[in-house]
């Protein structure tokens, strides 16, 4: 292992999340589904409730464009919105059937086409380990650089 970071790796790794976020968009494209959309669902997917402000940290988008978003999802009968049991003041977001449905077709088709990805580089789960280790230890969780 080297102990000399390369100085490409913030361009190597820029330049693998716009075509893998594209390769996304196209995939999601054949549900009718955009990328922002998607990590919506799957972030609530586990069908427990999130609070709005938990899905913008997850989904990364700023909470007016998450509103405007969740707001035509709510249109669009992807997602309602419930008050939390315990927190009366809190919002929930949680899938409508419609919005189930099409989270599994959606995740299926993704993860078909990152099968075929990582087939393709010959990965034997490498990849997805090694880049949970880089974001722990950008997030400053020391005990992520000693482990393994």
């Amino acid at each position: 292992m080297s102990s000399v970071p390369s100085p490409a790796l913030a361009h190597l790794l820029s330049h693998a999340e716009r075509r893998l976020g594209l390769r996304m968009t196209a995939v999601l494209a054949e549900e009718n589904c955009p990328v922002e959309q998607w990590r919506v669902l799957s972030v609530i997917a586990d069908g427990k409730g999130h609070p709005m402000t938990e899905i913008a940290d997850q989904v990364l988008m700023p909470a007016p464009s998450l509103t405007k978003l969740v707001d035509r999802m709510v249109a669009d009968n992807l997602v309602h919105r419930r008050p939390d049991h315990s927190d009366r003041r809190r919002v929930l977001l949680h899938l409508t059937a419609r919005g189930r449905a099409l989270h599994q077709r959606a995740a299926h088709r993704l993860l078909a086409d990152q099968t075929r990805l990582l087939d393709a580089i010959d990965d034997q789960g490498d990849l997805v380990r090694l880049l949970a280790r880089l974001t722990a230890a950008l997030d400053g969780e020391p005990s992520a650089v000693l482990a393994e």
